[in-house]
């Protein structure tokens, strides 16, 4: 039993980390069966392709070994192909509009996304209609003109220009949008923190300020200055990325590597609410 004291801080940030998607899971229907099945895969699949010994090959019964999953059930998931997290179209399409958006010829003076006509017949290319249609064929501009207008990410000047809100750009009601930035982002700063954790040093940066005792005004207040400072420092480095970019598809390389930063902001009247975790 000794030999288990030192897993039970783990043990701990898990029940702590786990509460808010098992408070998912259930609103959405999700239940206790459903999800154990789902875990299995995972450790059968993690087992699989990073728990590998050199020179060897994985058996189904060291899988079974490293997990504790029964090997009946690591031969059948084994041959259960994983679903990989893809990006919903309509989210591709938004991500890819604002991107070049946010480059020439669609910016302005400061480098910023210009107010566009609404139509080709008025802006040409550099237009509203010209800018989806340089991005896919297969979608109208009016439909996503409408989407993107109910939903405040963009909005008609006085001259009925199309004008685009930048910090307002989130995934609509749409489950499958909103399931799958659920699913990068807390996977990349989960994957960030474990690395982190494992190598036992800083591979990644993960930090947070927290404070507690605090008037509800002043926490208002802090929320507020946390989008704005946040905000401007997302648009510095996709402004960047993207110009990396450009000169990349010029000097046609083909790197592959990727990254993602976030920003987070979280508050609670009764810290104890969401699990006390002291």
């Amino acid at each position: 039993m000794s030999a288990q004291v030192p897993l039970q801080p783990l043990v701990k940030t898990l029940r702590h980390i786990l509460r808010p998607i098992v408070r998912l899971l259930l609103a959405k229907g999700i239940g206790y069966p459903y999800l154990i099945e789902v875990i299995k895969e995972i450790y059968v699949d993690v087992a699989l392709r990073e728990f590998t010994l050199p020179g060897k090959s994985q058996t189904n019964s060291r899988i079974t070994l490293l997990t504790g999953v029964h090997r009946k059930d690591v031969k059948r998931l084994r041959q259960v192909e994983q679903d990989v997290l893809k990006v919903p179209e309509a989210v591709s399409l938004g991500m890819r509009v604002v991107s070049a958006w946010s480059m020439p010829p669609f910016t302005d003076k400061n480098g910023k996304p210009a107010p566009l006509p609404r139509l080709a017949s008025q802006g040409g290319e550099r237009s509203f209609e010209g800018l989806v249609a340089s991005i896919s064929k297969d979608f109208r501009a009016r439909a996503l003109l409408d989407e993107w207008r109910s939903l405040g990410v963009v909005r008609l000047d006085e001259q009925g220009c199309v004008v685009l809100d930048t910090a307002a750009f989130i995934p609509s009601n749409n489950l499958e949008q909103q399931a799958y930035y659920l699913g990068q982002n807390l996977h990349d700063h989960a994957a960030a923190a474990v690395a982190n954790v494992l190598s036992g040093q800083r591979l990644f940066l993960e930090r947070s300020v927290q404070h507690e005792g605090l008037d509800a005004e002043i926490v208002v207040t802090m929320a507020k200055e946390a989008e704005r400072s946040g905000m401007r420092l997302l648009q510095s480095l996709n402004q960047k990325s993207l110009e990396a970019l450009s000169a990349k598809r010029r000097s046609r390389r083909r790197d592959t590597g990727r990254f993602t930063f976030g920003i987070y902001f979280y508050s609670e009247a009764d810290r104890t609410k969401d699990g006390d975790f002291r």
